[in-house]
């Protein structure tokens, strides 16, 4: 073996071990496989996963939530028909069809080209790095993140900031940021933080830079839509829906009431969740009973 194969043979070794090391090759994202996608990250490289399988909830599934659901409903028609819209933080009680509400948007809009992107609240560092990916498709796109709230000190705060309203470069006119969250402000707040209000002569209380950082995040989200407990017969309108859904009678709905309130009772809520759930508990029960 003369100097040039050892040296050919040795450089294929290295380049085997270097192949190993290395994070592998970001897939190529087949837009046409789902309607959804999640961001992923593998040995500290992202891609979109897509979603072949969603949620069919739709917007008439969605009870007793009018107001929030007219106006989630307007601001995604608007993105999709490329005018005006906001980025929207939907805050309140939970289980009152917040994270529902996007996706039955997405459904209702998706074949008008609306895609959606789930993004845990650790990645939204590479929040930049999607919109480059999607910003030349002629899709619209929101960027979804469930659940959403930090600690103090977590750097994705920090992330989401400059994507909303930070940076230098123009927001992509194709993507939006839709957020769910159970604090309206993101963050926790602390009566310690009260102290950092200033009382001015005049009487007037101006908040601390304290406060003011923690409004700051939340104010850049264009639509605040808050959600609030249900009243014990808006609970009980919810279940009767999801109770007809899975082809119960009214006479069987109604004979359900009793159950359902102690099932709400049990759980200390009477959320748009808890009747879900009671609906597919009662209804499985029946069905076997059959």
């Amino acid at each position: 073996m003369d100097k040039l194969e050892q040296f050919l043979t040795r450089a294929e070794a290295l380049l085997g071990r270097l192949e190993a090391v290395l994070p592998p090759a970001a897939p190529d994202v087949d837009w046409n496989a789902a309607v959804a996608f999640r961001w992923r990250k593998r040995q500290g490289r992202g891609f979109l996963q897509p979603v072949p399988s969603i949620s069919l909830i739709s917007l008439d599934d969605l009870q007793n939530i009018d107001r929030q659901k007219d106006l989630i409903d307007r601001n995604t028609r608007q993105f999709v028909q490329k005018k005006p819209a906001n980025n929207v933080l939907l805050t309140g009680a939970r289980g009152t069809g917040k994270s529902s509400l996007i996706k039955a948007c997405l459904n209702a809009y998706a074949q008008d080209g609306l895609r959606l992107i789930e993004v845990d609240k650790d990645d939204l560092h590479d929040l930049g790095d999607i919109v480059d990916l999607i910003s030349t498709r002629p899709e619209r796109f929101i960027v979804f993140c469930d659940d959403l709230s930090f600690e103090d000190g977590e750097s994705g705060y920090k992330a989401l900031k400059v994507a909303l309203d930070g940076s230098v470069a123009a927001q992509s006119d194709n993507v939006l940021i839709y957020a769910t969250s159970n604090r309206r402000h993101l963050l926790p707040e602390y009566m310690s933080d009260n102290e950092s209000y200033k009382h001015m002569p005049d009487g007037e209380i101006h908040p601390g830079e304290v406060v003011e950082e923690k409004i700051s995040l939340s104010e850049r989200f264009g639509l605040w839509v808050s959600f609030y407990p249900f009243k014990q017969d808006d609970y009980l309108t919810i279940v009767g829906h999801w109770l007809r859904h899975f082809e119960c009678s009214d006479a069987e709905v109604e004979a359900a009431r009793g159950d359902a309130l102690v099932w709400a009772l049990e759980r200390g809520s009477r959320s748009g969740r808890v009747a879900w759930q009671f609906a597919r508990d009662w209804s499985g029960k029946k069905a076997q009973q059959v």
